[in-house]
C-alpha cells in the first residue's frame, strides 16, 4: 500500500472532488477542488499533487499536495462539483449557487456565475424571506441541478442568470399522522406519499377519472440495538413497513400546482389553473 501524505490547511473541509480528466485521456488525476466549513471565513481551494516521493529544489516532496488558488465562499460549502474542466460549482448554506472559473495562467479563481437565492423560504423580497440551504447539486454540461432545505430542485444553465425551471413548491407532513406526506409541484402534480403499514385502496381522491398509484420499497439495513417502536416508517428497518404507496390526488395534470395544507381529514390546493381543490374525505 501507497504511503499516504497529509498536509494541515487550517480549515474544516467539507468536500474534496477531483478535477476530471479529458476524455479517452490515459493520465492519472493531479488536481482536486476542496470546500470548507464552520471557519470564520470558508473558502474553495484548488490543489495539485506531483510525482510522489521525488524532492523538489526546495527540499520537500513533490507529491505533497500544493494550492494553487483558492477564493472566499460566503457560507458554508455544502456541496461541490466540477462543471467541466475549468470550471466548479458551490453549493452554499446560504442558499447561493457560484460557479467559479479557473484561470490557469495566472492561477487565480473568480466568480463566472452566481444565482444568490437559489433557495428561499417564502417569496424572495418579502420581509420573511429566509435563504434555505443549498444541500446538493449534479452539473451535465451546460445544465446544473440543485436541491435544497427549502424542498425545491432547480434546473440553471450556465448562461443563463435566472433558473430555466422549478420543481417539489411544498412539502407538508400530515400533523397528526406523520406516515403521511403530500407534496405539491410546479408540473402540476399533487401526490400522496403513504408510508402507512395498512395503506387501504383508496378511489380518486376528488372523484374524476381513475387513479395513479406507484409502489416503493424502503431499503433495508440491519440496525442492530435500536427500537423500533420509536422509529418514524420513513426510517423504519421492518420489512412489513417498508412499502411507500404514492398516489396522485389530481384527476389530471394542471397548472403549478402553488400551495397545499393539511388538516385531520381536510386538504386544499391552490393552482395556477385558477382553481382551488378541496376535499374532506381524505383518507376514506
Amino acid at each position: 500500500m501507497e504511503e499516504i501524505y497529509a498536509k494541515f490547511v487550517s480549515q474544516k473541509i467539507s468536500k474534496t472532488r477531483w478535477r476530471p480528466v479529458p476524455a479517452g485521456s490515459l493520465q492519472t488525476a493531479e488536481t482536486f477542488a476542496t470546500g470548507s466549513w464552520d471557519n470564520e471565513e470558508n473558502r474553495v481551494s484548488l490543489w495539485s499533487i506531483g510525482d510522489f516521493g521525488n524532492l523538489d529544489s526546495d527540499g520537500g516532496f513533490e507529491g505533497d499536495h500544493q494550492l494553487l488558488c483558492d477564493i472566499k465562499h460566503h457560507g458554508d460549502v455544502m456541496d461541490l462539483q466540477f462543471f467541466d474542466q475549468e470550471r466548479i460549482v458551490a453549493a452554499s448554506s446560504t442558499g447561493s449557487v457560484t460557479l467559479f472559473l479557473h484561470h490557469p495562467n495566472n492561477q487565480t479563481l473568480s466568480v463566472g456565475q452566481q444565482w444568490t437565492a437559489a433557495h428561499y423560504h417564502t417569496s424572495p423580497g418579502s420581509p420573511s424571506c429566509r435563504s434555505a440551504p443549498c444541500t446538493g447539486v449534479v452539473c451535465s454540461n451546460p445544465e446544473i441541478v440543485t436541491v435544497g432545505e427549502d424542498g425545491r430542485i432547480n434546473l440553471f444553465r450556465a448562461d443563463h442568470k435566472e433558473a430555466v425551471r422549478t420543481i417539489v413548491w411544498e412539502v407538508h407532513f400530515h400533523p397528526s399522522n406523520p406516515d403521511h406526506l403530500f407534496t405539491c409541484s410546479e408540473d402540476g402534480s399533487l401526490w400522496h406519499w403513504d408510508a402507512s403499514t395498512d395503506a387501504p385502496e383508496k378511489s380518486s381522491l376528488f372523484h374524476e377519472g381513475g387513479r395513479s398509484s406507484i409502489f416503493l420499497f424502503h431499503s433495508i439495513s440491519n440496525q442492530a440495538n435500536v427500537h423500533q417502536s420509536v422509529i418514524s416508517s420513513w426510517l423504519s428497518t421492518d420489512p412489513a413497513k417498508g412499502r411507500i404507496e404514492i398516489t396522485s390526488l389530481l384527476p389530471n395534470r394542471t397548472l403549478s400546482v402553488n400551495s397545499l395544507d393539511v388538516l385531520g381529514p381536510c386538504l386544499v390546493c391552490g393552482t395556477d389553473a385558477e382553481a382551488i381543490y378541496v376535499t374532506r374525505q381524505l383518507f376514506s
